[in-house]
């Protein structure tokens, strides 16, 4: 073989071997990021259907927009609510059973710190607890209350914020 003949051979192995090696190499990298992968698929999957939960509570709960407050409106009344009626309605709709009062809702589900807000959380106010309102997300509120009657409010600003007492998770 002369001289040539080996040089070319010397440099398709040295590129095969170094394609080869390369091959091998990015699949090492892949498979993990492809476990990886699944994983955050399956946690996104979770979260996108607590949050197309929490979207279908808060667009049912939107349709109310305006219909007046009264205190004591009773259950499955949808012409008037008060706070608790009118999350025990709105839930209701989307299969979450909720009982009837703003304190005994203030108990089911689990305590979620006002940092970790997601939308569809419940949030309460006063002391002792006696209004409740369905968290959207940015700060703002879903509930019913005096003239306004069902209404969207700023949380993070002014009286709400100010009387905001906890949260809870009730969508799973």
């Amino acid at each position: 073989m002369n001289i040539m003949t080996k040089n070319r051979l010397s440099k398709s192995l040295l590129g095969i071997t170094l394609s080869v090696s390369l091959f091998a190499s990015t699949n090492l990298l892949i498979a993990p990021q492809s476990a990886h992968a699944a994983s955050t698929a399956s946690t996104t999957a979770a979260s996108t259907s607590i949050s197309g939960k929490a979207n279908s509570i808060i667009a049912t709960g939107k349709q109310y927009l305006g219909v007046r407050y009264k205190f004591g409106a009773p259950k499955g009344q949808t012409n008037s609510f008060d706070c608790s009626s009118f999350t025990q309605n709105v839930y209701g709709k989307n299969g979450i059973n909720l009982p009837r009062s703003s304190k005994q809702q203030s108990q089911v589900g689990t305590y979620v710190d006002r940092s970790q807000l997601q939308p569809g959380d419940l949030v309460f106010f006063y002391s002792p607890i006696h209004h409740v309102g369905i968290y959207m997300g940015n700060g703002k509120i879903l509930h019913t209350y005096g003239s306004p009657g069902v209404t969207i409010s700023d949380m993070n600003s002014g009286w709400w914020s100010k009387n905001y007492k906890t949260a809870r998770r009730v969508i799973h």
